[in-house]
């Protein structure tokens, strides 16, 4: 899963023009939202985001519960001079809990929006929840250094994060030796594969399951670039992840099964506060998708992945017509079908996707 804050703030003067009027708080994203779905309520409980997700996390109990959070949780005045700056007030990260979040990755062009001291904080509240984190830290060796995950009977989960300037993160924002910051890839390539390998192989015991969580690429368009295929590919081959936990992307797109190996090239929003904000509405960023993998735990291997989907609004997640459904089947069939993989209706109101199995 991958999400946004819950009361993000934009940094004023400089945030986009809306319906000609500046977007200067979180105050004016409920403005907006509110024109096209209703009132939202104030005072709400921690878990009142979440909404219709709850459910489906207490049907499917999964051992393990990561997102991509890509918000500063911090309220540092100071902001770094990049035009869109989220944050949410650490007194509201209890939000987290809520769903029960293992796991958050850092890696991503947000996460210092509020400088070093906002990155900080926002360190200092995750560790104060007792949730782990990957991908950004007080240095290299922290912020490089993996989310290790133990699960009783089931060995252990692996979750390394990483961010590339693709998506947008300043190269300034990589972590030094002596300077915190994000966990910046040097680039795509198989080089940098194998030094990823080489991080893995310092860590990895059998029954681990190796993640990899990547903020690459543009916000909008269903195209996976070469660069990314291959260096998912090649962790896979060199690093033995089992699966690529990419996002980035403001909408789902289309994911691969590689040698029995997840890669997820975009995994969407799963929370944002985006709701009546014009511009690219043929990509349905307004619907999410809850992403249930499992896997062997004695092979590393994808075992069978279903989607629950869901749509944001009201900046709450709520079930999804039937319309939509159909709609997110199709379009994920015929993006992951140029991969080999079939994404299906099943007699839920839930999708599942079929592949050919490797032949390791």
């Amino acid at each position: 899963m991958t999400g946004r804050g819950i009361d993000q703030i934009m940094q004023h003067p400089c945030g986009p023009r809306l319906y000609e009027e500046w977007v200067q708080s979180a105050s004016d994203y409920v403005r907006l939202a509110e024109r096209i779905n209703g009132p939202i309520p104030t005072h709400v409980a921690p878990s009142y985001i979440w909404g219709a997700a709850l459910s489906e996390l207490n049907e499917a109990q999964p051992d393990v519960r990561i997102i991509n959070l890509e918000t500063s949780i911090t309220r540092n005045e100071g902001c770094f001079p990049k035009g869109i700056n989220y944050r949410m007030s650490p007194e509201n990260a209890g939000c987290l809990l809520a769903a029960g979040i293992d796991c958050c990755v850092l890696a991503n062009n947000h996460v210092l929006d509020w400088e070093m001291a906002g990155l900080f904080e926002t360190l200092s509240t995750l560790d104060r929840l007792g949730i782990k984190i990957a991908g950004a830290g007080r240095n290299r060796a922290q912020a490089s250094a993996p989310a290790i995950i133990e699960l009783q009977g089931k060995g252990r989960v692996i979750v390394y994060s990483f961010a590339s300037a693709t998506s947008g993160v300043p190269r300034s924002w990589a972590a030094t030796p002596e300077a915190g910051g994000v966990n910046l890839l040097p680039g795509l390539t198989n080089k940098t594969a194998g030094s990823v390998a080489d991080q893995v192989a310092e860590v990895q015991r059998p029954r681990d399951v190796i993640v990899a969580s990547i903020h690459w690429g543009p916000n909008w368009g269903y195209e996976i670039p070469e660069e990314q295929r291959s260096f998912a590919h090649a962790l896979i081959d060199r690093a033995n992840v089992s699966v690529v936990h990419g996002h980035s992307s403001h909408h789902v797109k289309g994911f691969e099964v590689y040698k029995n190996r997840l890669i997820l090239y975009g995994c969407g929003d799963f929370l944002n506060d985006y709701e009546g904000i014009r511009g690219y509405e043929e990509f349905r960023g307004d619907l999410a998708l809850m992403y249930f993998a499992d896997f062997d735990c004695l092979t590393g291997d994808l075992a069978s992945l279903e989607l629950v989907p869901l749509q944001i609004r009201r900046f709450q997640l709520a079930p999804v017509s039937d319309a939509d459904i159909a709609w997110l089947q199709e379009t994920l069939d015929r993006e992951s079908g140029v991969f080999g993989v079939h994404v299906k209706r099943a007699p839920s109101r839930k999708l599942l996707a079929s592949w050919p199995q490797a032949v390791c």
